[in-house]
């Protein structure tokens, strides 16, 4: 170790997150990694938990909490980068960049001080050319290589000269993510990273020990007692820090000891893991074989049983099979045919292959059928050329009862129960067989699709009686579900849609003996892949009949949207369909033998060990209800589980779980925080990641950070959530990241100080932002490193820094007031002064053209108008933009400014839109300098439209003067505003820009007098 690595050297310094963090660069790499879906590192131990913070994002939070801010913060930049690859050097790596690009884009005197070449100096001395253009005699392209005595630093600089000119996010869309690359993709950091920090570290793991050292004393500890998923936790592990993982469900606790022991177990546990998967395989493969359940006798195989529901319609009197469409495969171009069996008044269901189009399109409905989104379905179907209709409600016998709770008919199962009675409402009926065997090229396999046949049927006889006989003792030993669906928000709905009582009635007797067989192996892996397996074979596995050009089909997860949805036709996978996940490629990241890791399953309030640094990421609003959804899991681990994870309580406990509603929800955080600030170092910090949406949230926050003792020191805003995730309406799509100290003291102010306090903070803050930012453009190119969205941010993290750092204001402890209840409706002084900062941070984002002076004087509405125009000219059409600036500017309504209001398609109305609206009267854009702009411009189009020859330009500026409240004083602020219209319009409105450029010099010109 270095000697100038000294214990507590870094003990009072200021952590860099505090001062600085590139979410513009940040933020791609994010959403890179989210997009990575399956293919991201954790997501093969649960791809069911979707409430995951991406490992990125973490790893920022982790060294930025660790890193010291100095006085020359963009140095600081600049060694963050190196660290998290999101340098230049590190770029070209990650996009592969090689010779022949460098050779083909760089000026170089002489290549052969770098390069060699095959054949030998075949190729130009200087650079830039083709090597295309110098074919050998044999007409070979020469082959460029770097010379063995270049330095991993010469050949990243060198290398980085070679990037493409384009935006940041564009290249690493393209590039590979760090974690997909070795330890090489840093070898050309350590240097420059230990001249700069005074360590002495040629690996995360050397480094994080020694920071922690200058730091804490020792290697540093991280916490999160908020598992869930353990991507905190993983990712502290990984760098080189303790960690302590805790979680109130103890599937989140296995999912966090999977990452520590299965991920970054060592090459030694994990051939141990294998061998134990292959032997689990092959026990489950002599059971079913022994049965002879899953083969027709002639070489083929079962992969996939495709079943559905089936009732009594009451007007026809005939079963009808409940479909919503008869396609059972695109791919193979598969429908299944109802044909009508008029003697027993039900129909019979032949599966046909090879069809044609019109086929396929005719198959698309079934006969489940809805006359659109948010309508009823309906049983639909014809006989005798009657067509007959019946509400699903109506099916299933809905009525309300005397306090006004919808009820219906419905029989509830009971608990020895694993199909329906003959007598109930809804029966279940196996009507296709997806058969696999090995192709007779002896590559690859053959697959067909089957109707059912007396053979099948047999079958499936042998399995319903196998599991009736076993259930209960397969129960007692704990290898099927015994316990009972608790009611709750998600877990009504399969006993309100279904009848079904127990967990195990969402799986058919096929699913249970296979499950079955699975969970009597009790190998510590063996809940992994079996939770994997029960995400996709269940009563809830919609089969997906296109999941792509070629393919036959699938079964999809239960937990795609977080809810537990009962279907009308699903897939049940045989033992060849889920062996994959039996055997499953986790990816590998080996953790240093001495890191310690401890997983508990407690509530956060329970903490019981101390930690240098916290980061969390608790629920918050409208947070997945994990604590009902995930007993689908629990109920199979909570008798007899691995005895790795025995001494857990295998209970979700949702009366104690953290829910993101009202009073509970504030007194549980600040239950937690008040905890974990007890159990951090006098120099800890703590990062609270939240997505929200609620207005009231930052003056939450406030209560709950004044409550626990703490006090923000730091607040940015990174962007975590993919396209895919936000679906439809507008939902958030960035995450929080609150930095926390111990509150030192007991500092007392007054309202009207604090006023003073936060517009001197924003706007110090802000100018330190913008400031930076222009230090920081050669590194950044053409790219702003803070966003508007950022700065804006400023103004939340300055009112919580201010706020937080007192407590006593007015004469009111602040950390009683905190938890006082609040009144629905009021707004509070936290609410008014955190609203008041955010106006302070938009007043100091004055936007390139138009004058200080001149912006400030202009309302709220104005100047939210024009920024959301600049952002639409970049392309951003997400409502979430608007409601979020909205807010900020303290613009009342604005709706009224909206042409369209879709969730990814939003923007703001035109001058010809708006037309002669809200030039007059009580709104907000009445009577400003604006919407008398915005009016002219509506003119000036109509008149190029008529395509006059001259525009009335005294008529045009009559108007103006005549509306325009004080116009001859405000010339130039009409100039400035038509100039910025002109400019930001130009992509967006091309006529509309040029209307404004038109405006602009007529004013400019304008004779007075």
């Amino acid at each position: 170790m270095a000697n100038n690595v000294v214990a507590f050297s870094l003990k009072d310094a200021p952590a860099l997150i505090e001062k600085l963090l590139p979410v513009q660069r940040l933020s791609p790499e994010v959403y890179k990694e989210r997009m990575a879906g399956a293919s991201q590192t954790l997501t093969s131990l649960g791809g069911f938990w979707k409430g995951r913070k991406p490992l990125i994002l973490n790893k920022a939070c982790i060294l930025g909490s660790l890193l010291p801010a100095t006085d020359n913060l963009q140095r600081d930049l600049e060694v963050f980068e190196k660290l998290m690859a999101m340098d230049s050097c590190s770029l070209a790596i990650r996009l592969n960049i090689k010779p022949n690009d460098i050779v083909s884009k760089v000026s170089i005197k002489d290549i052969y001080c770098y390069f060699d070449t095959v054949p030998p100096n075949s190729l130009p001395s200087c650079s830039p050319f083709d090597p295309k253009n110098y074919p050998t005699t044999d007409g070979k392209i020469p082959k460029i290589y770097w010379r063995e005595d270049i330095s991993e630093e010469k050949k990243g600089v060198l290398s980085a000269l070679a990037l493409p000119d384009e935006p940041y996010r564009e290249m690493v869309s393209r590039a590979k993510r760090p974690e997909e690359l070795d330890d090489s993709l840093y070898l050309h950091i350590w240097n420059d990273i230990n001249k700069h920090l005074g360590t002495n570290a040629f690996s995360f793991e050397e480094l994080v020990e020694q920071l922690g050292i200058m730091r804490f004393g020792h290697r540093p500890r991280v916490g999160d007692t908020f598992a869930g998923s353990g991507q905190i936790p993983f990712e502290a592990a990984r760098l080189g820090c303790d960690v302590y993982a805790s979680d109130l469900n103890p599937i989140a606790c296995m999912l966090t000891w999977g990452n520590f022991n299965i991920i970054g177990a060592s090459s030694t546990t994990r051939a141990r893991l294998l061998d134990s998967q292959k032997k689990i395989t092959q026990s489950v493969q002599l059971e079913l074989d022994r049965l002879k359940i899953e083969s027709d006798g002639n070489g083929w195989v079962s992969k996939v049983y495709l079943y559905c529901v089936e009732a009594l319609c009451s007007q026809s009197g005939w079963m009808v099979p409940l479909m919503p469409s008869l396609v059972v495969s695109k791919g193979y171009r598969v429908i299944a045919q109802l044909v009508p069996n008029f003697a027993m008044k039900r129909y019979d269901i032949k599966i046909k292959s090879e069809v044609s189009d019109n086929e396929l399109i005719e198959a698309e409905f079934g006969t489940i059928r809805s006359d659109g989104k948010g309508q009823e379905p309906y049983l639909i179907h014809c006989v005798g050329g009657k067509e007959y209709r019946t509400k699903i409600s109506t099916l299933r016998g809905d009525y309300v009862d005397q306090g006004g709770y919808v009820r219906n008919a419905l029989r509830l199962w009971e608990r020895e129960e694993i199909k329906p009675r003959p007598n109930d409402i809804y029966q279940e009926r196996l009507y296709a067989i997806q058969w696999t065997r090995p192709s007779k090229s002896g590559k690859g396999e053959q697959y067909e699709f089957r109707s059912v046949t007396e053979d099948d049927l047999k079958r499936e006889k042998i399995v319903e009686e196998y599991i009736a006989e076993n259930l209960q003792e397969w129960q007692r030993q704990g290898w099927l579900p015994d316990m009972r669906i608790e009611s709750g928000v998600k877990t009504d709905e399969p006993i309100r849609t279904r009848g079904w009582t127990y967990w195990h009635h969402l799986f058919n007797p096929r699913q249970l003996l296979l499950h079955g067989l699975i969970r009597q192996n009790n190998a510590e892996d063996m809940p992994f892949s079996l939770g994997q397996i029960l995400n996709v074979n269940s009563r809830c596995s919609r089969w997906n009949p296109a999941p792509g050009p070629g393919r036959a089909g699938k079964t999809s997860s239960v937990f795609d949207n977080q809810a537990i949805n009962t279907l009308f036709n699903y897939g049940c996978r045989g033992l060849s369909a889920i062996s994959p996940l039996l055997q499953p490629k986790y990816r590998s990241f080996p953790l240093s033998s001495g890191i310690k890791t401890i997983v508990q399953a407690q509530p956060a309030e329970l903490l019981n060990c101390e930690n240098d640094i916290y980061i969390t990421d608790p629920p918050y609003g409208d947070a997945v209800k994990y604590e009902e959804i995930l007993e689908f899991f629990i109920a199979w681990l909570r008798r007899n589980p691995p005895s790795e994870f025995a001494s857990w309580t295998w209970d979700s406990r949702r009366a104690l779980a953290i829910k993101g509603e009202d009073e509970d929800f504030r007194r549980g955080m600040v239950a937690a925080y008040q905890r974990m600030t007890e159990k951090m170092a006098n120099n800890g910090l703590q990062i609270i990641m939240f997505t929200h949406q609620s207005g009231n949230i930052w003056a939450d926050m406030a209560n709950i950070v004044w409550a626990s003792g703490l006090h923000v020191t730091a607040a940015w805003y990174v962007v975590t959530e993919t396209d895919n995730a936000l679906r439809e309406g507008s939902y958030v799509k960035g995450t929080v990241l609150l930095v926390l100290r111990k509150r030192e003291g007991s500092y007392r102010t007054s309202r009207s100080d604090l006023a003073w306090e936060i517009q001197e903070e924003v706007e110090e803050q802000v100018q330190t932002l913008t400031g930076l930012n222009q230090e920081a453009k050669e590194i950044y190119r053409d790219e702003n490193l803070f966003s508007d969205a950022d700065l804006q941010m400023a103004g939340y993290a300055a009112a919580l820094r201010v706020l937080t750092r007192y407590a006593v204001i007015d004469g009111q402890e602040m950390a009683s007031e905190a938890v006082r209840p609040r009144v629905k409706g009021q707004k509070t002084f936290v609410d008014e002064l955190i609203g008041f900062a955010v106006g302070v941070a938009n007043k100091a984002l004055v936007p390139a053209g138009i004058n200080k002076t001149h912006w400030h004087k202009l309302q709220p509405v104005e100047r939210f108008y024009l920024k959301m125009i600049e952002m639409e000219a970049k392309g951003s059409k997400s409502l979430d933009n608007y409601q979020n600036f909205a807010k900020a500017f303290n613009v009342k309504n604005f709706k009224s400014l909206m042409a369209s209001e879709k969730a990814n398609s939003a923007r703001l109305k035109s001058a010809s839109e708006f037309g002669r609206a809200e030039m007059a009267g009580d709104t907000e854009l009445a009577n400003t300098i604006l919407r008398n702009v915005l009016y002219a411009l509506m003119e000036l189009e109509k008149q190029m439209d008529r395509l006059e020859k001259e525009t009335d330009s005294n008529e045009i500026l009559a108007h103006l003067s005549y509306n325009l409240p004080n116009y001859f004083n405000q010339r130039d602020t009409v100039v400035e505003v038509s100039d910025y219209l002109a400019k930001h319009l130009e992509v967006i409105r091309p006529q509309e820009a040029s209307a404004a450029r038109i405006l602009s010099t007529l004013v400019r010109n304008q004779k007075l007098g």
